[in-house]
């Protein structure tokens, strides 16, 4: 079993999300391949052509696309176009027309391709393992020396559940090392889908919990993949409140969440207020806003109240933040 040697978040294509994108370092940039779960209007081109992302390829995973709509070949052309490498995603549950599709992609840029493969919804046991396998390979005319393999654990929503998560990833891993895959990787993720019950005016600590079962697993040989600073769990419906000031950042072991609604009225003052006191905490680093894109623009709005951005302004400077810290944390090269 071979590692992935790259950090692969997989992110929803929002504005925060490719706004962080746009602004990798050089060396972030070489070593991250984001997975894009696109939405159901399959719409990702505008913010590509917008935003830039500064990465050489996007994992793009077509799995909430109705297969009616342009299929992953097409999208790959149009990425090449802008100058982007588009590596497929296969999901069990996708016909095999839309697997041939993605194997098609696949060839067009000779990137392979990336299955994700969600053990408690896609196959309860090896057997049936092996046969949704055996079926997605054969429909993609793809080898598993050409595929990384995701092993998506999904939510880890609190201690006791890690451990099942944990114990769940050792049992598909232990199937895993039958396949000669081109590289194997865990994903999970702990952020809660929804914040607005939590506390404002004063830091909350929520544990990473899906960082700490990919550490216990402790494999050297495993590859590293979450959900940046959301939650695997969509949110269904809209939003009709105005949303606080709200921060998501990363440490080893935890994500502290800062959620402003003091100093009344203007966002701009509370966004002030919320970031001086995030670059005076014992979370800011070491190296302050030389850290990441994201950390210059907190210490940018804790200098002063003009601009407090928006929802997406906070989701990228916190996506900027976590990208920088798992790339500092994981081995050079792996």
């Amino acid at each position: 079993m071979k590692r992935d040697r790259v950090y692969h978040p997989i992110l929803r294509p929002r504005r925060g999300e490719f706004t962080a994108l746009a602004h990798l370092s050089a060396e972030e940039s070489e070593r991250i391949v984001p997975i894009v779960e696109l939405e159901p209007d399959g719409v990702v081109l505008p913010l590509v052509r917008e935003l830039r992302p500064r990465v050489r390829a996007l994992a793009v995973d077509f799995g909430e696309v109705p297969e009616q709509t342009a299929g992953p070949e097409m999208l790959a052309e149009r990425l090449s176009g802008l100058g982007l490498a588009m590596i497929p995603v296969l999901r069990p549950h996708e016909s095999s027309l839309r697997l041939a599709g993605h194997g098609r992609a696949a060839r067009l840029h000779q990137r392979g391709a990336v299955l994700r493969l969600r053990p408690h919804e896609d196959a309860v046991n090896p057997a049936e393992a092996d046969a949704v396998i055996e079926r997605m390979l054969r429909a993609a005319t793809l080898d598993p020396g050409e595929i990384d393999l995701l092993i998506d654990l999904a939510e880890t929503a609190c201690l006791a559940h890690a451990t099942a998560v944990e114990d769940r990833a050792r049992r598909v891993l232990r199937w895993a090392r039958d396949t000669p895959w081109r590289s194997v990787s865990v994903a999970s993720g702990a952020m809660p889908p929804n914040l607005d019950d939590l506390p404002t005016d004063r830091p909350v600590a929520l544990g990473r919990l899906d960082a700490r079962v990919w550490e216990r697993l402790g494999d050297p040989d495993l590859g590293y993949a979450d959900y940046g600073v959301t939650s695997p769990v969509r949110r269904r419906g809209v939003q009709h409140h105005r949303q606080l000031p709200t921060l998501r950042y990363t440490t080893a072991t935890e994500w502290w969440i800062y959620r402003w609604a003091r100093r009344g009225g203007r966002s701009d003052d509370r966004c002030h207020d919320l970031c001086r006191t995030l670059v005076s905490s014992p979370q800011w680093p070491s190296i302050g806003a030389r850290f990441s894109w994201g950390d210059a623009e907190i210490a940018r709005r804790a200098r002063t109240a003009r601009g407090a951005g928006s929802s997406a302004s906070w989701i990228a400077w916190g996506t900027s933040h976590h990208i920088a810290h798992v790339l500092h944390t994981l081995p050079r090269g792996g």
